[in-house]
């Protein structure tokens, strides 16, 4: 098994490289959707949140009022670790048992956007950065996401510099490209990851 760190800046394309991995075989394991799996009407995480902030964080159907919670955290960071300490260790928990899933020989691609900013490279097998120059992302924020220039350079500014980002990268996939060259690369990278993958089944190999 190869586990792989895949992250990026947002607007740089991350979504649609896992998209492609996923297309020729790799398991994917998604960060943002496990945090909000484990915090679903019913569960013990939702429980814990509301214990901690209140019920004044639900919506009327008894879901987590997310731009609510996130009001209130984000503007405090005593709270936000508080809702870190609760979410992070059941996404965590979560993402061991789906890695422990996957076969031998599989391709576990953890899409993680803060990566470089949690220090999380250690986890990894390799790391693989989506890379795309500030003035496209800048771009597809706002052409195709709605986002005011405003919002979207405020959201990239919360985020990681580019060079950390390259930093911690063991491949860089290039995202200031057409679509079917960004395909050809990840079609490289894919070989790639198949080949350590495959020589990571046999210790010493």
């Amino acid at each position: 098994m190869l586990t792989v760190g895949l992250t990026g800046g947002i607007g740089a394309g991350k979504s649609e490289v896992s998209r492609l991995l996923v297309a020729r075989g790799a398991v994917l394991i998604d960060a943002d959707r496990i945090a909000r799996e484990v915090v679903a009407p019913g569960t013990e995480g939702l429980a814990a949140v509301v214990e901690a902030f209140g019920t004044e964080v639900l919506a009327e159907d008894g879901a987590l009022d997310r731009p609510r919670l996130g009001s209130i955290v984000f503007a405090d960071p005593e709270k936000l670790a508080v809702l870190n300490s609760i979410v992070h260790p059941l996404v965590g928990n979560r993402s061991r048992a789906l890695e422990a899933a996957a076969a031998d020989d599989a391709v576990v691609i953890h899409d993680v956007p803060l990566l470089a900013e949690n220090g999380l490279k250690p986890l990894y097998d390799l790391v693989v950065v989506v890379d795309a120059s500030p003035e496209t992302q800048l771009d597809r924020l706002v052409r195709l996401r709605g986002m005011t220039e405003h919002d979207a350079r405020a959201r990239m500014a919360a985020q990681a510099t580019r060079e950390k980002r390259l930093e911690i990268a063991d491949i860089v996939i290039d995202n200031d490209v057409p679509l079917e060259e960004l395909r050809r690369r990840v079609a490289d990278v894919w070989a790639d990851l198949e080949q350590r993958a495959r020589g990571a089944r046999v210790p010493g190999e």
